[in-house]
C-alpha cells in the first residue's frame, strides 16, 4: 500500500478531502449511487459528513452484485450512521445487456441512473454522485459515458482525489473499506458476447464465496462456458499452485457444472476481459 508521504504532502491530500466536502455542500442534497467499494463507500461517508440526512446513499438491488458486498455495504452504512435504501434494477430485462457486448456497462449504469433520477425527482433531489475516481478515466469504462447522459456528477475527480489517495484518507477516518481489494459486478466474470444471465452470474457468485471460504484474498472466477478460469492474485499464487489446493478447485468447480478447471498463471488482473478488445 502506498504510504501517505508517497501518495503527496500531507497538507495538499487534506486539502483535496475539504475541496470534495465544499463540493458536496454546494450541491445541498445528493443521491450517492453505493456499491460498498472503497470509492462509493468513502464518498458517501463524506457525503455524509458535509450533508448529513440529506445525503441518501443508494444501491442496486441486482443479481450482478455479490450478496457478500450488500452485507459489507450494510455494516459499513450501520457502522457510520449513513442514510442508506436499496432501488431494483432491471438490467437482465434489456436484451442489449444480456447479449453482453463491450458496451454492456453502458446498459446496467444506463439502467441504474434512470432509476435513480426517479427517486430524485419524486423527492426534489437534483444531483446525482458517484464513485469515479481520477485513475478510472484512462480507463475502458462505458458507465462514464451513461453518467455523462445523466448528468451524474463525480465529486472524486472534481477533488482531484486518486484511487491511493482515497484508501490513505479512508484510512486516516477510520474506514474500514480503505484497504477493501477492488471488485466489480459478476457480469464482470462473463466474456464478451457470452449472453450475460441471473443462471450463470448465480454460478460464479457460488464459485467466488467457495474460494474466499478458503482464504483466497483478491480473486476472479471467470467463466467460459465449460471451462472455468480462476485469476489469484500473485503474492496468493504460491498458496494456489500446490496438487491439494488443485484438489480443491477442482470439486468446488465440478460441482457447479463446469467440465474444465484452470488456474491462470498470470495471475488476477483487473479487467482482464478487456485484453480482447486491445487486440482488435
Amino acid at each position: 500500500m502506498t504510504s501517505l508521504v508517497e501518495l503527496s504532502n500531507p497538507s495538499q491530500l487534506r486539502e483535496k478531502e475539504i475541496k470534495l466536502l465544499a463540493v458536496l455542500r454546494g450541491m445541498g442534497r445528493v443521491i450517492v449511487a453505493y456499491s460498498g467499494g472503497t470509492d462509493s463507500a468513502y464518498l458517501a461517508w463524506a457525503a455524509h459528513q458535509a450533508l448529513g440526512e440529506n445525503a441518501v446513499a443508494i444501491t442496486a438491488d441486482s443479481a450482478s452484485i455479490p450478496e457478500s458486498h450488500k452485507r459489507d455495504a450494510e455494516a459499513f452504512v450501520r457502522q457510520f450512521g449513513i442514510r442508506h435504501e436499496y432501488i431494483e434494477t432491471y438490467e437482465f430485462d434489456n436484451p442489449d445487456y444480456v447479449q453482453n457486448n463491450p458496451d454492456r456497462c453502458f446498459h446496467c449504469k444506463d439502467e441504474l441512473f434512470t432509476r435513480l433520477e426517479q427517486v430524485g425527482r419524486e423527492r426534489g433531489i437534483a444531483h446525482i454522485i458517484y464513485g469515479v475516481n481520477k485513475d478510472d478515466l484512462g480507463d475502458y469504462r462505458p458507465g462514464q459515458n451513461a453518467a455523462k447522459i445523466h448528468q451524474v456528477r463525480a465529486p472524486l475527480v472534481e477533488a482531484g482525489l486518486t484511487k491511493a489517495e482515497i484508501r490513505e484518507l479512508s484510512r486516516a477516518a477510520g474506514l474500514p473499506t480503505w484497504d477493501r481489494p477492488a471488485s466489480a459486478c459478476l457480469s464482470s466474470r462473463i466474456p464478451y458476447g457470452t449472453p450475460v444471465t441471473i443462471q450463470n452470474v448465480k454460478t460464479v457468485e457460488a464459485g467466488e464465496e467457495e474460494i474466499r471460504a478458503l482464504g483466497f484474498r483478491q480473486f476472479r472466477v471467470r467463466f467460459h462456458g465449460e471451462v472455468v478460469r480462476l485469476e489469484i492474485a500473485r503474492d496468493e499464487m504460491e498458496r494456489a499452485l500446490t496438487l491439494e489446493m488443485a484438489a480443491k478447485f477442482t470439486a468446488i468447480f465440478k460441482a457447479l457444472g463446469f467440465k474444465y478447471v484452470t488456474l491462470d498463471l498470470e495471475g488476477y488482473r483487473q479487467g482482464s476481459l478487456n485484453e480482447v478488445l486491445k487486440l482488435k
